[in-house]
């Protein structure tokens, strides 16, 4: 795979996000798209991450992160789009 065909994404996700096993469920469905990063909490209750991987798995992961795992209620996802690095490594929850 080319390095085109890679990318990274920085996500800032609003709702009902915390307390709803959010973090846990974003690690299983990257790590099922094959995708690298991180998933945090932030004090002021939104959910911010950073996926790494191929375009068509990031994209299928931004579409699950607008509705997220039961019991969210996702009100807005941010997205910013930056070119890939292939720093990071499995896909975790930071705290």
């Amino acid at each position: 795979m080319g390095e085109k065909e890679k990318a990274r994404v920085h996500v800032l996700i609003e709702g009902r996000v915390q307390g709803v096993f959010f973090r846990a469920h974003t690690r299983d469905e990257a790590r099922a798209r094959g995708i690298n990063g991180w998933v945090r909490n932030l004090p002021d209750g939104r959910v911010e991450a950073v996926f790494e991987g191929n375009r068509a798995s990031l994209n299928s992961m931004l579409v699950w992160c607008h509705k997220g795992p039961p019991y969210a209620y996702v009100e807005k996802v941010d997205v910013q789009w930056q070119p890939y690095q292939g720093d990071l490594g499995d896909f975790r929850v930071r705290y």
